[in-house]
């Protein structure tokens, strides 16, 4: 018998759990013999791809080279709708590695990190990486509770993580408050705001580049996947100081963001027809999501996203696969510690219109067996 390798890991993954996708609509039609399954699940675009992200990827003519590893075109053209320069930018295999090295560059095992409850599952598996102490603030009504995370900062907190707005509940935290909020938190922590939602804000949201220009010591994450329809190739940035960008790039990896990315997020940043009609979008298919809630007498946070937050009368883990079995995908709150409330990414109207119908044929039967109603803390 061969021995066990346990020993080789490292004390602080013993508990880690991998990450876990969403249903693929390919697993929905093996199971359950459904041809079109819908899919609202993982918050992407709707209407696909910016068309000239596209027609750039089709007009590139070699893969062969490496390609360069500074991008200071895409490095410029990110920094100057903000005045700034390529030093204030970091570009990501995703946003999710900028996530990875903030921890790699600033966090000791042993130290604090400070994040909400819930919120995005990788500030806590990264910080269990690194050996890190993750402090979990509930929200207060959905939402970022400021005040009792600033309470919650200790001599050992590292970074602070606002994701604004938040995954997976929606809601954003007012431009007053988080400005309040970063003013009052320690110089010497990292702020992380993570933006990956942004572009889907109204006029009320916070920029997070308007508290770097106040506080150094933040890091403002964007990503190509959500409003761009880039999901595939892999895109994420990050605006910081220079002195903080500087050590990020010490600690990624050379070629970290491949040609097709660099190419196609590039092209997508000047397609403005194609944000203005993902965003116009965004806000038909919220509305008409939040007004079936409103009949159907189910709550749901206000999203400032491309996806809600709603309560059902059941368990999530239930809902959800009673959902798959109409073939409708959505994402159970319970292992996005949102028990009682599904994530459901906002559709195309026949997208929605399909989840309405199937939340509504489903609502009795779940009234009928609901032993007590959601969590909507």
């Amino acid at each position: 018998m061969q021995p066990s390798l346990d020993s080789l890991l490292r004390a602080s993954l013993r508990t880690f759990a991998p990450y876990k996708p969403g249903t693929s609509v390919d697993e929905v039609r093996r199971r359950f013999g459904i041809a079109q399954p819908v899919k609202l699940s993982q918050n992407e675009n709707p209407l696909g791809t910016s068309p000239r992200a596209l027609a750039a990827l089709r007009a590139i003519e070699s893969l062969g080279d490496y390609v360069e590893d500074d991008h200071l075109l895409l490095r410029e053209r990110l920094a100057r709708p903000y005045g700034l320069t390529i030093d204030n930018v970091v570009l990501g295999h995703g946003s999710n590695e900028l996530l990875a090295l903030a921890f790699l560059a600033f966090v000791e095992p042993g130290e604090e990190i400070v994040i909400a409850d819930p919120t995005f599952s990788l500030f806590r598996k990264d910080a269990q990486v690194a050996g890190a102490r993750a402090v979990a603030v509930p929200l207060r009504d959905g939402v970022h509770d400021l005040e009792a995370m600033l309470r919650a900062v200790t001599p050992r907190t590292k970074l602070v993580f606002v994701c604004d707005p938040n995954n997976p509940t929606g809601t954003r935290v007012e431009r007053d408050a988080l400005a309040a909020f970063a003013e009052a938190l320690r110089p010497d922590v990292l702020l992380v705001l993570d933006q990956a939602y942004r572009e889907f804000m109204d006029e009320g949201g916070a920029d997070g580049v308007d508290v770097l220009r106040r506080r150094p010591a933040t890091l403002v994450l964007r990503t190509a996947s959500k409003i761009y329809g880039l999901a595939s190739v892999r895109f994420g940035y990050g605006y910081s100081s220079p002195e903080v960008i500087g050590w990020l790039n010490r600690v990624r990896l050379p070629f970290n963001v491949a040609r097709p990315a660099a190419v196609a997020v590039l092209a997508a940043l000047d397609d403005d027809e194609f944000i203005a009609r993902s965003r116009e979008s965004n806000a038909r298919g919220k509305a008409q999501l939040m007004a079936a809630f409103e009949r159907l007498g189910v709550h749901a946070y206000p999203s400032a996203a491309n996806f809600v937050a709603v309560e059902v009368p059941c368990g999530a883990d239930d809902a959800y696969a009673a959902l798959l079995e109409r073939g409708v995908i959505v994402r159970s709150g319970d292992g996005l510690g949102m028990p009682g409330r599904l994530r459901v990414s906002i559709g195309t109207e026949s997208e929605n219109a399909a989840f309405v119908a199937a939340l509504e044929a489903l609502l009795p039967v779940w009234r009928g067996h609901a032993v007590g109603a959601g969590n909507r803390a």
